[in-house]
Parts: C-alpha cells; structure tokens; sequence
C-alpha cells in the first residue's frame, strides 16, 4: 500500500467521522428506511445461515432487516467507527447479533469467506484505479465459488457529486468490468432513490454470483 493510498485511506476516515459525528442518519442523503437492495438479496434464496457482509454498511438500516428475516451471519463494514456506533446503538441488544469490523475497504484483508457482499453507495466513491483493484481484490478473497456480490451506486442518470464527493457513475452491468473473467452477471436494475429532501437520485443495482475462481493478487505492505 502506497503513501498516497495510505493518506487517501485517513482523510476518507476522518471525513465520514466527521458526517457521523454532525449528523443525524436519517437524514442523510443516503438513508433508507427500507434498503432498495433488500429484495434482490432475498431474491438469491441464501439459507438464513449464510455469511453476508455489508461493506461500507455504517449507519444503514439493512443490518436491522437482515436480523428480522432471520439472517444469522451478518458482518457491518465501516471505514467509520462512529457510523458502527451509531447502528450498534440503534440495535441494542441485538447489536451483539452482528459481527462489526472498523476498516477501509480498500486496505481490508479478509479472514474468512462469505456468501453475500452487499455494497450500497461504497465502490462508487472511488476515483483512484489502484483503490479500485485494491476494494476487488479484498471481494475476490471474501466470496467463494457461487458466492454472490450485491453492488449498487449512482447510475448515468445520477449525480456527479453527493455529499461533497464525486462519484463515478456506471450502468448496472458496468460494475461487472471490475468483476469481469470471475462472476457472471444475474440482475440489474435501476432505482430512484428518494432522499429525505425529497432529491431524486438514479441508482444502478446489479447482482452477480461467483462462477470463476482466479488468484488474488498478494497486496503490498
């Protein structure tokens, strides 16, 4: 991992800290009472104990869901401790159902397989190609063989910037040039996505399954 990287890597944190710790989740541009996302991972027909993890999941109400529909292998991935402290404390009790790990995407290294990786809104925030192939080489080493990837950012209708960032717009089957030789594209869609000031923000989804299994390129110290 390059200093750039590595610097890259702080200032991401510092700033979603900094959003967590001024504002109140639910009005977010992002939030979602209901994940839109929700019904394309129902429509995987995972068993209720399969791994899923939720990468750059923060606040997000999806974690809240899962549990109701009896998922028992949930993971939250945060680059923000304050966005897990928040989820954790809206859970309760329940927040000892999940697993919660503090990390950048982009510098996280697996230490286990999972089933489902769900991204809403993470992967498109990131401009540099080296963050880019770091993120996929962490996906290709979390999801097995039939394993699914649940990714969704702003489609070419959407937004160029939200919340003071730009983003990189993609159709749905455009996510899968990152994916490309490994999983095999299931599902997409579009979606608009309301924000709580009523802001009109296009969405690509895409589901794809692992049906390809290639070496994962070893990161730089």
């Amino acid at each position: 991992m390059t200093d750039d990287l590595l610097s890259a890597s702080e200032a991401r944190r510092a700033y979603w800290d900094t959003v967590y710790a001024e504002g109140v989740p639910s009005e977010f541009s992002w939030y979602q009472a209901i994940p839109e996302s929700l019904d394309i991972i129902e429509a995987t027909r995972i068993e209720p104990d399969a791994g899923i993890i939720d990468v750059g999941g923060g606040a997000s109400t999806l974690v809240d869901h899962l549990l109701a529909k009896g998922f028992t292998d949930v993971t939250v991935l945060d680059i923000s401790a304050k966005g897990l402290d928040l989820a954790q404390a809206r859970l309760g009790q329940d927040a000892d159902r999940v697993k919660w790990i503090v990390a950048d995407a982009t510098q996280w290294t697996p230490d286990r397989e999972y089933d489902l990786w769900h991204d809403h809104a993470t992967f498109h925030y990131l401009m540099d190609i080296d963050e880019q192939q770091a993120y996929m080489d962490g996906l290709r080493a979390a999801v097995p063989l039939d394993g699914h990837v649940v990714i969704s950012g702003f489609s070419l209708e959407g937004p160029r910037r939200t919340d003071g960032l730009a983003v990189i717009r993609r159709n749905p089957d455009r996510f899968g040039f990152a994916l490309e030789g490994d999983f095999t594209l299931k599902f997409q869609t579009d979606k608009n996505h309301i924000t709580p000031t009523g802001t009109v923000q296009n969405f690509a989804y895409s589901l794809f399954r692992r049906t390809n299994l290639s070496p994962v390129a070893v990161p730089d110290d």
